[in-house]
């Protein structure tokens, strides 16, 4: 029986005239027409194929309004499910099971929170999205190196849903007064943008594209990294830099992302060099991660990312893409605005041609849990920009450009802060 009717039921119970009854009835007809509810039916959890996670299913009739999640912890799961109309009558919670012990829904008023308890030994990171019909939602669980996935779930407090549902209830006894420095200069260290990843591309077996006379990737952008570092570190006081190679080795694809995971870094710069069969081309291009809007940065992703492919793993889908940019819209508007500054750096004060700013799938990009983005400092089969790249002078130009662009977005980024705004203005 709906709630409708019951509510006309006890209505009844009192003598008031039918016509008082009827005129309730229609109401109650036009607000649920006007407020359609959005049936939850079903939560549901799967292994997925590739068997590195595990993929929780919400069942909703329509697109839920919004949602937030975040993982205060390795081992929990916290959801918001925005919606006023959200209706669980009669919902189907997935078993209990080695991977996800429980999930628990509470009722807000403006949606739902909902807590997802992992197993003990299970090691997770989560993200949410839309299904492919934008109806359902889903959650992917994804298996994570403990050290990265417990520096992760730091940055998160747990949202405590009895005092949200409740927040004048009285407690029986006194809780217990745990030691918390929320103190503004603490949380404005917290927030600081304070660690830059400095990634080095190729390395070691891999000597990234060869370019005029044999000059090799690997060892132009290795040296242009370190003079990046060193003008992060000297010149912007307490700014923390960190490498992901500082030598000719070679790292992993993965590897590198798992560096920057752990170090909680603020931005991840990639550092490469272009080739082309046409020795004329020339020019810098810096990318953020999406999907290519054109053949060309088709063709450098491909190269970028065949080394991982060599390790045998599969490259990155059209739909793996779309995923991350539902779920890291921030980082990637962020990146953006990164890539645009050190274009305009390229541009205005190194006096570099310019190919622009693009979009393209690399994995590289893809591992690092934050703001990316992956610089093409030229081209080194272009006999000039090889002379350039190779010179202490040229390397020095690139350096102090992209310097010049992580300083002027620091300083902008924490400008909003004080604002009480983010870098956007927004």
């Amino acid at each position: 029986m709906s709630n409708e009717f019951i509510l006309l039921k006890r209505i009844a119970q009192y003598s008031l005239p039918r016509y008082f009854i009827a005129i309730v009835f229609v109401s109650l007809l036009t607000m649920q027409q006007a407020f359609p509810q959005n049936g939850l039916s079903r939560i549901s959890k799967v292994e997925r194929s590739d068997g590195l996670g595990v993929v929780v299913r919400y069942h909703f009739e329509e697109a839920v309004d919004s949602f937030l999640v975040l993982q205060p912890a390795p081992d929990l799961v916290q959801m918001v499910l925005y919606g006023n109309n959200i209706d669980t009558t009669g919902i189907d919670f997935p078993a209990e099971g080695e991977k996800i012990k429980e999930v628990r829904l509470y009722d807000l008023g403006y949606g739902y929170g909902v807590d997802i308890y992992l197993g003990d030994d299970i090691s997770y990171k989560a993200s949410a999205y839309p299904d492919q019909n934008m109806r359902h939602l889903l959650v992917g669980l994804t298996k994570t190196p403990y050290e990265e996935l417990d520096a992760y779930s730091q940055q998160f407090l747990a949202r405590n849903w009895y005092a949200e549902i409740n927040p004048d209830g009285a407690l029986e006894t006194e809780p217990v007064q745990l030691p918390v420095d929320n103190s503004y200069e603490t949380i404005k260290q917290k927030l600081r943008f304070d660690t830059v990843i400095i990634d080095a591309g190729h390395g070691g077996r891999d000597p990234g594209t060869i370019g005029y006379r044999r000059t090799e990737e690997k060892d132009i952008v290795l040296k242009i990294s370190k003079k990046l570092g060193n003008y992060l570190e000297e010149l912007i006081p307490g700014m923390k830099v960190i490498y992901t190679r500082e030598d000719d080795t070679y790292k992993y694809l993965d590897e590198r992302g798992h560096i920057a995971n752990i170090a909680e870094g603020d931005l991840f710069v990639s550092i490469h060099c272009n080739s082309w069969e046409d020795k004329r081309v020339r020019g810098t291009e810096v990318y953020f991660l999406g999907l290519h809007r054109s053949d060309a940065a088709f063709e450098v992703m491909k190269r970028e990312n065949s080394v991982f492919k060599e390790e045998g793993r599969e490259n990155l889908t059209e739909e793996d893409l779309i995923l991350y940019e539902l779920a890291h819209s921030s980082y990637l508007a962020t990146s953006e605005r990164i890539a645009t500054l050190i274009d305009k750096q390229f541009k205005e004060r190194a006096g570099r041609k310019s190919r622009g700013v693009k979009q393209a799938g690399f994995q590289v990009l893809y591992e690092a849990s934050m703001p990316a983005v992956l610089v093409e400092a030229g081209f080194i089969s272009n006999p000039s920009e090889q002379r350039f790249l190779t010179s202490d002078y040229g390397q020095t130009i690139i350096a102090s450009a992209i310097f010049r662009a992580i300083r002027d977005y620091k300083v902008e980024y924490e400008r909003g802060l004080l604002l009480g705004t983010n870098s956007s203005g927004e």
